[in-house]
């Protein structure tokens, strides 16, 4: 009987994750022992250090791993934790970014001015207000139940701390996984904290709650679909490694139709979590009824962790099949330009605009996806890294102009607002035109860089599409812009709140990183290109 061996593990590698966890698991006991009253500041700086010590780990490993050449495509010292993770170059980069995005979805969680008392409910389990306002879906606000005055931290509630740290703990271990089982655990992980976040809004009650259960229900479609496609890749292929999944498609014996069918629900659980037409079901319910800060966490680093995955997934493990499944890919990316560019023309959201704008975005990074090519990798790594800053500042606005009901999300009540506030509106304009892709922001760097990538692997036409969505959908950008600047502010219309440190200091990272990556993109660039996916 050979004996069992423990797998070689790479510490300083894992670093990175294990900070992160360990703090979520901190963060839990913090939950636990402490009083209410001391929870929330602990909470903020537990978080906020524990993802800057990660980033500090992981600048440090990246470092390392330069000046000791292991950066090679193919260099197997990147796999780790017997080949269940491979700790490559995008790996690192899509760590950086997430914890870069993570630190400024906390920033907006966490602050308690904009929201008096914070953007959360003080307990789950508070029902919609029955007092003088009528409950309804578009307005239910949580009840007080005695937890004092609005402006005292024991009104928020802190568990979002430990929530948002699991997630991210979770999304970091998606994008390294190697294997179909380790990806499919952390797809859970990363997932269940998110379901409860959507719960928690402390205004707009009912609302909330149903996009907690729209999203738990897109979830478990996504993980049903998942699972099975898995389970016939490892038919297929007699393995759940990328690596070994790849030389099966040359020597295995057994039906292609294992693998075509396997693939296919593989692909489509990835796309519900990367919210991708036509499975987008329920993203802009979710965008909408979620908190404000937890749709900005969403938003950004869902969407980095789901297409890091999908983009190891393809050129790792199916890269040799790319002319069976590009075709029905080029599809899927039409299918969801089209939805999100044509749809979000009929939105009278703001949340709801930029959701279908997400999904429009998503159509544009499969192109990078697809291309099999060094160029595809770092375009899309590029890419996420560009929207992801851009719509975390742009969350971060909307949840300044509000109501007596709340968030004023209505484009209604965005008339005239340049003339109300306009430091706002022109921060709004420069993101907007951003997410529409014009010069001299992000945006359009990032459009251009994967766009170039796909005409390098041959799909022009799909390049040409893109660039008429783009263009459809830069008509609801600039409609919301003309509104803000050439229409008269309502006579009720909403204020704008004057914003505190925490989400002055996340509007204004996602502000300047957008000027930055479209003036100066070649060192970020040059970062996202420095290696390739290993497995």
């Amino acid at each position: 009987m050979t004996p069992l061996t423990a797998p070689a593990i790479n510490y300083g590698a894992l670093l990175p994750i294990l900070i992160i966890l360990g703090a979520a698991c901190a963060a839990v006991l913090v939950e636990a022992f402490l009083p209410r009253h001391q929870r929330w500041p602990v909470q903020v700086a537990l978080s906020v250090v524990a993802i800057a010590v990660a980033g500090v780990a992981l600048g440090v490993h990246a470092s390392t791993a330069t000046a000791d050449g292991l950066t090679a495509v193919g260099d197997t010292n990147a796999v780790t934790i017997g080949g269940a993770l491979s700790v490559d170059r995008p790996t690192m980069f899509l760590w950086g970014t997430l914890l870069a995005l993570g630190l400024g979805s906390i920033l907006l969680i966490a602050d308690r001015s904009v929201e008096p008392g914070g953007a959360f409910v003080a307990s789950a389990m508070e029902r919609a207000a029955a007092g003088g306002r009528a409950i309804s879906a578009a307005s239910g606000d949580a009840e007080d139940h005695g937890y004092g005055s609005p402006d005292q931290a024991p009104t928020m509630q802190t568990e979002v701390f430990p929530f948002v740290l699991f997630a991210l703990g979770g999304m970091m271990t998606f994008v390294a996984a190697n294997d179909l089982l380790t990806m499919f655990i952390a797809l859970e992980v990363l997932s269940l904290p998110l379901y409860l976040m959507c719960g928690l809004a402390r205004r707009r009650r009912l609302l909330s709650q149903e996009a907690a259960v729209k999203y738990f229900l897109l979830g478990a479609f996504a993980s049903a679909f998942f699972l099975y496609g898995l389970a016939l890749i490892y038919g297929y292929a007699g393995s759940v490694r990328f690596g070994e999944i790849g030389a099966a498609l040359a020597t295995s014996p057994r039906s292609d139709a294992l693998l075509f069918g396997g693939l296919a629900l593989l692909v489509v659980g990835l796309l519900f979590k990367g919210s991708v037409a036509p499975f987008h079901t329920w993203t802009p319910d979710v965008y909408q009824g979620a908190p404000t800060p937890v749709t900005a966490f969403m938003a950004a680093c869902t969407k980095v962790a789901a297409f890091g995955g999908i983009a190891r997934v393809l050129f790792v493990a199916f890269g040799d099949a790319r002319w069976d499944w590009r075709p029905v890919l080029w599809a899927v990316a039409i299918v969801s330009m089209v939805v999100g560019a044509v749809l979000g023309l009929t939105q009278s959201d703001v949340k709801r605009m930029i959701a279908y704008s997400s999904i429009a975005h998503a159509g544009f990074l499969l192109l990078g996806a697809m291309s099999i090519t060094a160029e595809g990798t770092s375009s899309t790594l590029f890419y996420l890294l560009a929207y992801g800053f851009t719509t975390v500042a742009v969350f971060g606005v909307i949840s300044l102009v509000r109501d007596a009901d709340g968030e004023a999300t209505t484009m209604a009540s965005w008339a005239g607002l340049a003339k109300r506030s306009p430091v706002v509106a022109g921060v709004m304009t420069f993101l907007l035109l951003a997410l529409a892709g014009i010069p001299l922001t992000s945006g359009f760097t990032a459009k251009f860089a994967v766009f170039a990538a796909a005409l390098g692997d041959g799909m022009s036409v799909l390049v040409v599409i893109a660039l008429v969505a783009s263009a459809i959908a830069a008509f609801f950008y600039l409609r919301l812009v003309v509104l803000m600047y050439f229409s008269e502010p309502l006579e009720d219309g909403p204020a704008v709140v004057v914003p505190g440190a925490f989400t002055t200091a996340a509007i204004t990272l996602g502000v300047l990183v957008t000027l930055v990556l479209g003036i100066l993109p070649t060192l970020a660039l040059g970062w996202a290109g420095a290696g390739g996916f290993v497995g």
